[in-house]
């Protein structure tokens, strides 16, 4: 009887690894997987265009520029709104600044004022506090190309 009972207990056994096994096979591949995206690169344009912005002597809107509005409709970007909402878009360039952002965000905060912070590596680097409190009063910040 002794016998039988331990050739069970090693089946068992054996069972129980070859189920680890496989269980521990089956997070790993799963962790591992990363989903592809596959782009061709022949259908992006290498056109260069220029962006700024036609100022207007009568009080409307500047002009954008043909190339600069379609490319704004067809990435869903925004710049300057539409001429019936009167909203006003408060952002900063924060790159090596010159000890002025913790009044901004002072003044911001008084009047309850969200603004968008463009922010290089070097400020991120230098001013940490300063880009969490950003974060914590409810600004966006964005890191910035230039």
């Amino acid at each position: 009887m002794t016998i039988n009972l331990r050739k069970n207990m090693s089946k068992i056994v054996k069972i129980f690894m070859l189920i680890l096994i496989i269980f521990t096979l089956t997070i790993i591949n799963t962790n591992n997987k990363e989903k592809i995206i596959s782009t061709n690169t022949q259908q992006i344009s290498n056109k260069k265009i220029g962006w700024g912005i036609k100022r207007n002597d009568n009080h409307q809107q500047p002009d954008l520029g043909k190339s600069n509005k379609e490319i704004l409709e067809k990435n869903n970007g925004i710049s300057i709104g539409n001429n019936n909402d009167k909203y006003i878009y408060l952002t900063f360039d924060e790159g090596y600044e010159a000890g002025y952002t913790p009044k901004i965000l002072s003044v911001l905060k008084e009047n309850n004022v969200k603004a968008t912070f463009f922010i290089t590596a070097h400020f991120l680097n230098t001013q940490p506090d300063l880009v969490k409190q950003m974060i914590d009063e409810g600004h966006i910040v964005r890191k910035s190309y230039s």
